[in-house]
């Protein structure tokens, strides 16, 4: 089965590899990463910005690499909602054939001096850097990891949500499955 994540980031990567392994536990992966513009920026700062980042990974990654069995888009964002910095993150998974499958990960409020600094412009990633003296955590267990001790981390939010994405394509109530029978 070959899945290609619109992403180079580690997390990303090891989430939609731990994902498909789960879901497809007898397919031998190929999983291939690239580069491509998810045109939310850097940071997105809303919902929907998050969600369509995503969106357009997924559908820009079957665009740079066409032959594969589906396409992953992840993208974190950040919203503030009633004075509180919140953070999240939307998967996009395209198949072969059908819609484009989403779903959006559990939501995580973030301490008042990281949100003191990603309203200054800093991306999440920095301002978590500088609160928890960290470096790169992006890469590691992210905000979820240093706020509850390891015990949730980046990769593993980001698994359990693109299996939501996936299912779709596992459960025979939707259309996609019925492609994937073919």
């Amino acid at each position: 089965m070959k899945v290609v994540v619109a992403s180079r980031n580690p997390v990303k990567v090891g989430a939609t590899r731990q994902a498909f392994n789960t879901l497809f536990p007898d397919a031998t992966l190929d999983v291939t990463s690239v580069d491509v513009d998810s045109g939310a920026g850097d940071q997105p700062d809303s919902d929907e910005a998050t969600r369509r980042g995503a969106r357009m990974r997924a559908l820009r990654s079957r665009e740079a690499k066409p032959d594969a069995d589906f396409w992953v888009g992840l993208e974190g964002g950040i919203e503030i909602i009633d004075d509180q910095l919140m953070a999240f993150a939307w998967m996009a998974v395209q198949g072969r054939v059908g819609e484009v499958s989403e779903a959006r990960s559990t939501t995580l409020p973030l301490p008042p001096a990281v949100k003191k600094l990603v309203v200054s412009g800093l991306e999440l990633g920095e301002a978590n850097d500088r609160v928890f003296s960290t470096v790169n955590s992006k890469q590691g267990g992210g905000a979820y990891g240093l706020l509850t001790d390891g015990l949730y981390t980046r990769e593993g939010i980001y698994a359990q949500t693109l299996i939501m994405a996936l299912i779709p394509f596992v459960n025979t109530l939707y259309p996609q499955s019925e492609a994937r029978e073919e």
